[in-house]
């Protein structure tokens, strides 16, 4: 089983990430701020963090970033927010965040999560090429700076207008990132995004989305 550090300023949500994933047999190390999840990934090494984007002292995303520039960004990071936005969950995914968890995050996709990061974890012990490449981390990959224009060009939201036109543009936006991310793989969008295959389809003909535009982008 693997040691796991849970970083959030809430502390209902550290308790009951901790007891999940002490059910499941981890060790489970929590730290309420950047300066305890400092002090906690030198001494107890991690295997794996799960890291809250909002916080009072640093934000997740900068102290993200400061592993990544001081090369301790060398186990998998899965990021947390109840409210962020596309664009910050790109960026993270772009200094090295393996993953981004919605709050309230639920009991599927968290396990999930983790069982997805311990096994890179493994992979990576195994494979020092694979952990040199992990470690190369500011330097954005041309999968991640695809989808980081994708959702610049998307995320031009007018909130002056009803309900159901403002959360079209969101899934139009939503469902452009996932396609130019996956090179416009709907087995893997669908997998990513929770949907059947057939519901993913009727979703993007409704909102009049190109899978294929995103195919020819990443070519």
């Amino acid at each position: 089983m693997a040691n796991i550090l849970v970083v959030d300023d809430e502390h209902g949500i550290r308790e009951l990430l901790s007891e999940i994933l002490n059910d499941e047999g981890h060790t489970v190390e929590l730290a309420e701020n950047a300066a305890q999840a400092r002090a906690s990934r030198l001494k107890e090494r991690p295997d794996l963090v799960l890291l809250d984007i909002w916080m009072p002292d640093t934000d997740g995303v900068t102290l993200l970033k400061e592993w990544a520039a001081s090369g301790l960004l060398t186990m998998p990071v899965i990021m947390m927010s109840g409210h962020a936005t596309i664009e910050t969950a790109v960026e993270a995914t772009r200094i090295g965040a393996l993953a981004f968890l919605e709050k309230p995050v639920t009991l599927q996709k968290l396990l999930k999560a983790v069982e997805q990061g311990l096994t890179r974890n493994s992979i990576q012990k195994h494979d020092p090429r694979v952990q040199t490449a992990a470690s190369a981390t500011l330097a954005p990959t041309p999968e991640a700076a695809l989808a980081s224009s994708a959702v610049t060009a998307n995320q031009q939201f007018d909130l002056d207008r009803p309900l159901r036109d403002a959360r079209d543009d969101f899934e139009r936006a939503y469902f452009q990132f996932h396609l130019t991310k996956e090179s416009g793989s709907m087995t893997r969008v669908a997998d990513k995004t929770g949907l059947e295959r057939t519901h993913l389809y009727r979703k993007l003909k409704q909102l009049g989305v190109d899978a294929s535009r995103s195919k020819r982008q990443s070519g």
